[in-house]
């Protein structure tokens, strides 16, 4: 892996945590070091940190402000 590749991992603690877990991205990483892309993208699709999931996070709970709100009425 070269140096650059392990900087990018090193500095970000999630894809830290995403490549302990699945240690097949070692090997890919070694023979290819542009995959560091599609790895942080599955990283974001596993932890659910991609743009559609914080909207999704955030509708639920304006609906759950929303539900107590008609509650106390």
């Amino acid at each position: 892996m070269n140096i650059d590749t392990q900087f990018k991992i090193k500095n970000n603690p999630l894809l830290q945590r995403y490549i302990r877990e699945n240690s097949y991205w070692y090997k890919n990483l070694n023979r290819n070091p542009n995959l560091i892309e599609y790895m942080n993208r599955e990283m974001k699709e596993r932890y659910k940190l991609t743009t559609t999931d914080k909207i999704n996070d955030l509708s639920e709970k304006l609906d759950l402000i929303k539900t107590f709100m008609n509650v106390l009425k």
